[in-house]
């Protein structure tokens, strides 16, 4: 494999993605070497199946106001690799969704699925809508008028969408009762389900959990925890709220949430009650967190990022390139110890060249936040076998599948001097599974 040979033709087919293009070629840069090494991989032209999705769904959609008026957003689902299994990603709903955003988030579901050893394959999927000041109503139509294209093309052992930004129970839910009625089944065809209907406990906080049991052992490798580190967080959704109820838990002190408006800072922590409050302003479909700062007291400051602030560890929990070279550098002036992804390539690649380059420890978020999917795998178990585990088991297995991975890590991302590049190691494992398993299939 030649890196930039690769990457010079995959621009001139897919000119303008910079997103997808930034995805790739973070993963072929870390796998070049181990892909070399195995002519069966050159042999069956692995990295270039790989980089190019199986198949991409594009759909109008079509939906009403509660004032009567006609409006029309894009749907997408793009099915990117299923060598290992069913098709598995979430649904974003945003202003900001496009082909290139939903392409990169699938290539790295790719090897995230992967890296939790669940027999699931890559996609991603989702909708420009915009739910800011809509009604539950109109939320509900557009969702049905979704699930009325994507429903040809999903199914328990076929593709099984989840949750992601703008995309919480309420919209699973009317998504799961318009397939219901066209599929005429109940089945696990999508995760982050209601509890009484097929939902897994834990569900909602996976991903967060699941962030802060990776950010956990990265910190044991250095003979530290979370007690009494000070955590920066962006965001406010399930995501954020997950990783600041259990980094609280584990004896830190968030000081940090943030939205498109700006970010709170509150130096008392926010924990107890202040974490339950998120839950109602994202609820609010406001998507704003002034509020907070009117609530409780604290600081806000608008139109500003939290990586300003000093702190021991920074969370970005919200979007893709939130954090970039300049936020960096604030970071490793107000010495920061670790940085981990909770969002997919929550950094720019600036952003986590300084990190290395300043030996932080930084987790990317195919390995961080693969706590989101793996649970949404064990959902799908849980509604295969046709039974429901309690909290604790599924947070036990969650955890396990959380340490498994930052062992994969360190196994391909230990240099000589001892120093784990998570990176490269979560892309050499992740890849590896499915490369292999991609051989062992043919050329299909």
């Amino acid at each position: 494999m030649n890196v930039e040979k690769l990457m010079n033709d995959l621009e001139k087919k897919h000119p303008g993605e910079v997103e997808y293009l930034q995805a790739v070629r973070e993963v072929v840069e870390t796998i070049e070497d181990v892909y070399n090494d195995n002519p069966l991989y050159d042999a069956n032209g692995i990295i270039e199946r790989l980089v190019e999705p199986d198949r991409i769904l594009t759909f109008k959609v079509p939906w009403t106001d509660d004032s009567g008026k006609v409006h029309v957003n894009l749907g997408y689902r793009v099915q990117f690799n299923g060598a290992i299994g069913p098709y598995k990603g979430g649904l974003r709903f945003h202003p900001s969704v496009n082909l290139s955003i939903l392409k990169f988030l699938g290539f790295e579901q790719i090897f995230k699925n992967a890296l939790t050893t669940l027999p699931m394959g890559g996609g991603k999927g989702g909708s420009d809508f915009n739910a800011k000041g809509r009604s539950d109503r109109e939320i509900m139509r557009f969702c049905q008028s979704f699930m009325l294209e994507l429903w040809k093309v999903i199914g328990p052992n076929t593709d099984v969408p989840a949750g992601d930004i703008g995309v919480g129970g309420r919209e699973i839910g009317f998504l799961y009762g318009m397939y219901k009625k066209l599929a005429c089944e109940h089945t696990g065809v999508l995760t982050g389900k209601g509890l009484k209907w097929g939902g897994s406990l834990v569900r909602p906080e996976a991903t967060g959990f699941g962030a802060i049991y990776f950010v956990k052992e990265m910190l044991a490798t250095k003979g530290d925890s979370f007690k009494g580190k000070t955590v920066a967080i962006s965001g406010f959704g399930n995501v954020a709220w997950g990783a600041a109820l259990k980094a609280t838990e584990l004896g830190a002190k968030v000081i940090t949430i943030s939205g498109p408006d700006g970010y709170i800072y509150d130096k008392d922590g926010i924990s107890g009650k202040k974490i339950d409050y998120m839950l109602q302003l994202r609820s609010s479909n406001e998507d704003i967190v002034k509020p907070y700062s009117f609530e409780f007291g604290a600081e806000f400051h608008q139109g500003k990022k939290p990586w300003e602030v000093k702190c021991d560890i920074a969370l970005p929990c919200a979007t893709q390139n939130e954090l970039n070279g300049d936020d960096a550098k604030k970071l490793v002036e107000n010495k920061v110890m670790l940085v981990a992804e909770v969002s997919n390539m929550g950094c720019t690649p600036e952003a986590v060249e300084v990190f290395l380059e300043h030996k932080v420890l930084f987790g990317p978020g195919k390995a961080v936040n693969a706590g989101g999917v793996a649970t949404s795998g064990l959902e799908m178990t849980q509604n295969s076998m046709k039974l429901s585990w309690s909290a604790e088991e599924v947070d036990e297995k969650l955890h396990s599948i959380m340490k498994n991975i930052h062992e994969a890590c360190v196994k391909y991302g230990k240099d000589a001097s001892g120093i784990v590049n998570y990176v490269k190691g979560a892309n050499i494992a992740g890849f590896l599974k499915v490369a292999d398993a991609m051989v062992d299939q043919g050329i299909v």
